[in-house]
């Protein structure tokens, strides 16, 4: 995870330098069969203030701080399909651990978004930190995909965390998703788990943290969820605080221009600044498959 308006003014002049080399990925060959056309959300359902941003960039001044957005995105194909990447979180022990403003329950910002939870038929955890998995569970209907590497590493036969990075909770949690048949196992990296969007390992958030390449009718768009924090961490080509390899989140990141259809289209999983660039569509969503909202 885890300003002022100079710090974004800033952070908006460093990725328009960086298109300077950027390399957009290429068009789908001739006669490939058209996948769904996804529509992008990002939903907000709380707000970390005064984060450290020396927590989010790899080497930032210690006396920076940047209230950081909580969130989640919401896909649907139009054609019934309904995919969060990332469930958020809502134990009362995460609540009085970070004290979040403005938080609601990640069930009840789909709900207020038009959607019914029910009706969420499949999350896309990209890692198994609290923040990303622990509102699982509220999405009754949904499968759950997850990289087999991750969830073996962290989830022990028993239900106990096998690692740290887990809280006791939410192995817990996604054990009991398991046993019920809810968890999809991903082998690996470079993967179309779902007709339009394909997920990639590589980041090393966490042991084998995943993020996705989504088809809109736009081109294809980038959910980076914590393996790029901030649009800080593309403009200065900076590996994210805390990854378990800076070397290959670097090449990640530089993977994620290749994937991506142009230089607006990686979205970072904890930059407030994500609700300025993009149209709102709600209080708290911005729809991000239609490209930046113009500037004044």
């Amino acid at each position: 995870m885890n300003a002022a308006p100079r710090l974004r003014d800033l952070a908006r002049l460093l990725l328009s330098a960086s298109l300077l080399s950027w390399a957009p990925a290429p068009a789908a060959a001739a006669g490939t069969p058209a996948s769904p056309a996804w529509e992008i959300y990002a939903l907000r359902y709380a707000t970390l203030p005064a984060f450290p941003v020396s927590a989010l960039v790899a080497g930032a001044d210690t006396s920076r701080t940047l209230d950081i957005a909580m969130m989640f995105w919401l896909m649907r194909d139009g054609r019934g399909r309904v995919v969060l990447l990332d469930a958020g979180f809502y134990r009362q022990k995460f609540i009085d651990d970070w004290k979040p403003k403005d938080f609601e329950s990640p069930a009840e910002v789909v709900a207020g978004f038009g959607v019914s939870p029910d009706s969420v038929t499949d999350i896309i955890v990209s890692h198994v930190h609290w923040d990303h998995l622990d509102g699982a569970d509220l999405f009754p209907r949904a499968r759950v995909w997850i990289q087999k590497a991750e969830f073996e590493y962290y989830v022990n036969a028993d239900g106990l965390p096998g690692h740290a990075a887990i809280d006791t909770l939410d192995a817990a949690m996604l054990a009991q998703l398991d046993r019920d048949g809810r968890v999809m196992r991903v082998d690996g990296d470079g993967q179309e788990i779902i007709p339009g969007i394909k997920v990639y390992t590589g980041g090393r958030h966490t042991y084998a943290s995943q993020y996705a390449g989504v088809r809109t009718k736009e081109g294809t768009i980038v959910l980076a969820s914590d393996n790029v924090y901030l649009y800080e961490n593309l403009a200065k080509h900076v590996p994210i605080a805390q990854t378990l390899d800076a070397a290959s989140n670097l090449a990640a990141q530089d993977r994620m221009k290749r994937i991506a259809s142009g230089p607006h289209m990686i979205v970072p999983g904890h930059d407030p600044r994500v609700f300025d660039e993009f149209p709102a569509s709600g209080p708290r969503a911005v729809r991000v498959d239609r490209g930046p909202r113009p500037r004044k």
